[in-house]
């Protein structure tokens, strides 16, 4: 089984602290193929970089097609280009938010989902709403870190999160805690034994559901929404993209 792991930012650093996390979890004979776009955004905290992303990550798309992948995880909390990217590809593709919520909503009655920016909480409680998980979110938290100081040994970035999750806890009476930026996949196990609580990280729960998925034999269906879209030519930077 071949997975590609697409992070649509282009910090490469963050791409592959992605990928030893989800090889972590993956199953024996599960390939992780971890990539970055070639363009856009070195970060994704706003609508305009997640607009700006999905470009590249449909090119990623269109180059596992091509190489036969049989499913992928977008790993950015804000699924940028879910539904795009399932017109695209014949397999399953999982956004990291959309795992983690299912995932949370299956061992507690209620999560806090702790992510970076605040400006960035509205798009989380919207797909908290998209995806039927409004009644088990208790909140959506911001650290008020930007996504590069994740990838900053000198940030105190670590203990901001652990105590924003703390608090998380104990003020929203939640159950468990979601992490909200792919770029804190690697803290998992830290804030779980800090706090004591179930921590879900989208990106390895995206991979075992992708793996799930494709283990049954499921692909994404052509039917409706997720038809395969129609050919037609594109201009300029996107003629690529079109038929």
């Amino acid at each position: 089984m071949k997975i590609r792991l697409i992070n649509p930012n282009t910090t490469w650093s963050m791409t592959d602290k992605m990928g030893v996390c989800a090889r972590a979890v993956a199953a024996p004979g599960t390939i992780i193929h971890a990539v970055s776009p070639a363009i856009g955004p070195v970060s994704i905290e706003s609508h305009y970089d997640d607009a700006l992303a999905v470009p590249g990550l449909l090119d990623e798309i269109r180059t596992g097609e091509a190489e036969g992948f049989d499913a992928y995880v977008i790993a950015c909390f804000g699924d940028p280009g879910l539904y795009a990217a399932r017109e695209l590809a014949a397999g399953p593709v999982i956004g990291i938010a959309e795992a983690a919520m299912h995932a949370a909503s299956l061992i507690g009655t209620g999560f806090s989902v702790v992510t970076t920016l605040g400006r960035t909480c509205g798009q989380a409680w919207d797909l908290a709403d998209r995806y039927g998980m409004r009644r088990f979110c208790r909140n959506v938290r911001a650290c008020e870190l930007p996504v590069l100081a994740l990838e900053d040994p000198a940030s105190d970035a670590r203990r901001i999160i652990i105590d924003e999750c703390r608090r998380a806890l104990t003020e929203d009476h939640s159950d468990v805690l979601v992490l909200g930026c792919a770029g804190m996949t690697d803290l998992c196990e830290e804030i779980s034994q800090a706090t004591g609580a179930p921590v879900v990280d989208g990106v390895a729960a995206a991979i075992k559901m992708a793996e799930m998925l494709v283990a049954l034999g499921l692909k994404t269906s052509k039917r409706g929404d997720f038809a395969t879209p129609p050919r037609k030519p594109y201009l300029g930077d996107l003629a690529r993209f079109g038929g």
